[in-house]
């Protein structure tokens, strides 16, 4: 019997949040609007590859050789000629501008070096206010360069002793990508952008739901209701939990069909994974809104765990790369976890039998923190 009026007392409480929540127009569009088009525009901005490069020239030289350098660098994708300088100062004055990331001068003398057999060095002036595009783009001009410098060998050769062609020792190195044959960054991103938006949702939402019953006088009516700790919170937890589901849903559909990440793994292992780190952000975000006072505090707080969180999962950064004391905090954020399971549901089509170790940790987070939030709650004003 006791039982049956405890799910009563739940049932109430999820139909008053549901009605609370969803009463206004406005908040309908907020629960998911959003994160529709955060998914749009994050799985659009959020990448790693470097094109257009901006790159301006000084050919001293003017030769053939000079200018067929220079076309390979134009009629690449990754490189965008910005211009042709007339003196070493404009490149200088571009680079301090801001108007190019890159600026080449090849000084009088480079073909007749290459035709004498020598080596001819060119100089590349490269803005590095950015490092990690500067990284990606000299990787770029190395690969082009050693392009130029070996087909112009090859063609020396065929020339002067083309005997010699056939017996040139070569090694040629096949790659065969894993998981990611294009090596698009959208397909790395698109997953992880699913983790962070609904972490940033659910955890938002949810941060509210104490200090929104304080500040708007409700507490004081539930305050007189033999309602317990864990069904006023299981209570606050049902109608987000189901939010969070359905959005869970929707952006994953859209990184499906719309980015066309490839799914190769089991959706029954990507539901109970993106079960588990729902709960994990309920339980986050309630813990928050038992300990703040008031929405504004409740805010600060969110944000104040958002940001590190999200540094923290690999999104973007690589966990190994961080120190060692960052990385051992990393295994308690259940972001990370959901990074790995959904990357590894989408494109390595992993299992249980390798995810379990992930989905055991959201689990084991989420328990915590929503028996924290249990114990936390007091029915008072305070």
């Amino acid at each position: 019997m006791n039982l049956v009026a405890a799910f009563r007392r739940i049932g109430h409480m999820v139909k008053k949040e549901f009605i609370q929540t969803l009463r206004a127009p406005q908040m309908r569009w907020l629960l998911f609007g959003p994160p529709l088009i955060q998914m749009l525009v994050f799985g659009y901005a959020a990448t790693l590859d470097v094109k257009n490069v901006t790159l301006s020239v000084l050919d001293l030289d003017n030769t053939q050789e000079s200018r067929e350098l220079v076309a390979r660098f134009s009629s690449s994708r990754y490189f965008h000629l910005n211009q042709y300088a007339a003196r070493p100062a404009d490149l200088r004055e571009g680079l301090d501008r801001g108007d190019i990331l890159m600026a080449m001068e090849i000084d009088s003398g480079f073909a007749q070096r290459l035709r004498n057999g020598q080596g001819a060095d060119v100089e590349v002036l490269v803005d590095c206010s950015n490092s990690n595009t500067a990284l990606v783009a000299l990787g770029y001009l190395d690969q082009i360069g050693a392009s130029f410098s070996r087909d112009y060998q090859i063609d020396r050769m065929q020339r002067t002793s083309p005997q010699l062609v056939s017996s040139l020792p070569q090694v040629d190195l096949e790659v065969r990508p894993w998981f990611n044959e294009g090596l698009e960054s959208q397909w790395y991103f698109v997953p992880g952008v699913i983790g962070n938006v609904m972490l940033i949702l659910v955890m938002m939402l949810t941060a509210f739901a104490v200090v929104r019953e304080r500040e708007i006088g409700t507490l004081e009516q539930i305050m007189v209701t033999p309602i317990r700790r864990w069904e006023f919170i299981l209570g606050k937890t049902i109608p987000f939990f189901t939010v969070g589901c359905v959005d869970a849903t929707l952006i994953a559909l859209v990184g499906t069909f719309w980015f066309g990440v490839p799914f190769r793994g089991s959706v029954g292992v990507l539901i109970v994974g993106l079960i588990a780190f729902i709960l994990a952000a309920l339980g986050l975000g309630l813990f928050l809104s038992t300990v703040s006072k008031n929405q504004q505090q409740a805010m600060i707080a969110s944000f104040f765990f958002t940001m590190p969180m999200i540094t923290l999962s690999g999104f973007g950064t690589p966990i190994a790369s961080m120190p060692l004391f960052l990385q051992r905090m990393s295994y308690a954020n259940p972001l990370l976890h959901v990074m790995v399971i959904l990357r590894g549901v989408y494109l390595k089509g992993s299992g249980l039998n390798v995810l379990w170790p992930e989905i055991a940790a959201l689990a084991g987070i989420a328990t915590l923190l929503l028996t924290i939030s249990v114990l936390r709650f007091h029915k008072s004003l305070e």
